[in-house]
């Protein structure tokens, strides 16, 4: 499997580094925003080609498939452009920032029977797929989540803390992982609320949000997300069920009581990011639709698109 990855940013390099581990995966094309940068990565993992633009990699007859770390505003047309190219692909979270271009990239997938897959990790932690496993075999049922998100990041930063040329988005891409989440283990979402705090001056968007959800099964989630946070930063899920409560971070899995529950046997790696991207190269050679595909995280986008309207009512 060739592959080519466009954005090798912080985000970027962590799904190279899992691709490394992933027997016969060639890296081919790393494409990124100078031609420096995008010459060093390449260097770094031994990739034959580099560039600025995602269509001197489409155009390569080397490159089976695409992995988009870019800024959120451009994945929509670049998955699309893929797809175009033949090329099956896999966009970072989110697919999209409106719930009109998420359907566009889920027309394009369905018209051409490429794989399109959407970087939803949380479907892939060890953690929460240690609480999914439970949920399919009957033994735990959601009743609430509480998840808190929570970033220092009063200025155009990257997890790296490097400049980006992007402004990020609390309810387009840090909910997205949530709202994705609670539907995949309690059911489809059938309310939604929102409210959001002042917008910054700088970069136009809310650094404080809050977010109520209703599944058809009746639980709750509630979501608090935050760039305004000095302190701990991640987030963190309290999934309370009716045989037992779980806190998941990340990869790791306690009970209620903070004990710590050994997940290291739930799949063959520790690693979300590896993880999903192990998933995406298996559907592609098996032929198959893969966990987070476009079409299994849409509905995420449409309660993603509602919210938008509320806020701006």
């Amino acid at each position: 499997m060739r592959i080519a990855l466009a954005g090798a940013g912080a985000f970027g390099e962590k799904h190279l580094d899992g691709l490394k581990l992933i027997d016969g995966v060639e890296i081919v094309s790393i494409i990124s925003r100078t031609a420096e940068q995008a010459a060093a990565v390449a260097a770094k993992y031994g990739a034959k080609h580099s560039s600025t633009e995602l269509e001197d990699a489409l155009a390569r007859d080397d490159v089976d498939a695409v992995i988009l770390c870019t800024p959120t505003q451009m994945h929509a047309s670049q998955a699309i452009a893929c797809m175009n190219a033949g090329k099956h692909v896999q966009v970072e979270i989110p697919l999209a920032d409106s719930w009109a271009d998420s359907e566009a990239v889920l027309a394009k997938s369905r018209e051409t029977g490429l794989t399109c897959m959407v970087g939803h990790t949380r479907r892939f932690n060890p953690s929460h797929q240690y609480v999914h496993n439970r949920i399919k075999a009957g033994e735990f049922n959601v009743q609430q989540m509480d998840v808190q998100t929570y970033f220092f990041r009063r200025r155009n930063i990257n997890a790296k803390g490097e400049a980006r040329s992007w402004t990020d988005h609390l309810l387009w891409h840090h909910a997205a992982h949530t709202v994705d989440l609670f539907a995949y283990q309690a059911g489809k979402i059938v309310k939604a609320n929102a409210l959001q705090g002042p917008i910054h001056p700088e970069l136009g968007i809310a650094m404080d949000m809050s977010i109520q959800l209703l599944s058809e099964s009746g639980a709750i989630c509630t979501l608090s997300l935050s760039f305004n946070n000095d302190g701990p930063l991640g987030t963190y899920f309290r999934y309370i069920g009716d045989t037992g409560t779980y806190l998941a971070r990340y990869d790791d899995l306690f009970t209620g009581k903070e004990e710590q529950i050994d997940v290291s046997k739930v799949d063959v790696s520790m690693n979300g990011i590896e993880l999903q991207d192990r998933e995406f190269i298996s559907a592609i050679r098996e032929g198959r639709e893969p966990n987070s595909s476009v079409g299994k995280v849409l509905d995420c986008y449409r309660v993603l698109g509602d919210l938008e309207k509320q806020l701006a009512g």
